[in-house]
């Protein structure tokens, strides 16, 4: 059993995953954060330090179509609008940032409807 705590087993994980995790242009990074209550997801340029896009379940698109936001149910509708506003910008291929979370669960929900939407990673 391991002597840190879940979060600082988290940032360990997030800090191993980003050395070798980089957004391009015409790729950028998915990167994922997912909190108690709301799961958050852009779209990240690293070379030119920008956000090309973003979704969460604090959307106003989202909010009222959402019955709860921390659910996977959620979790898939931020996917399929990040998915979204990413082809409408001309994004297709992206690099997949879990951002430290377990791939399970909410995060791999959300990863799921992005593929299905159209996004290649």
């Amino acid at each position: 059993m391991s002597s840190l705590s879940r979060k600082q087993q988290t940032q360990k994980r997030h800090r191993r995953l980003r050395r070798n995790l980089n957004g391009t242009a015409e790729r950028p990074r998915l990167a994922v954060f997912r909190s108690n209550n709301h799961i958050y997801a852009q779209l990240i340029d690293d070379a030119a330090q920008s956000t090309l896009c973003a979704a969460s379940t604090l959307d106003k698109d989202l909010r009222t179509s959402i019955k709860t936001s921390a659910t996977c149910d959620a979790s898939v509708a931020v996917g399929q609008l990040v998915a979204k506003r990413a082809l409408a910008k001309g994004i297709s291929q992206v690099v997949f940032d879990r951002g430290g979370n377990l791939y399970h669960g909410r995060v791999k929900a959300l990863a799921d409807a992005a593929r299905e939407a159209g996004l290649q990673f």
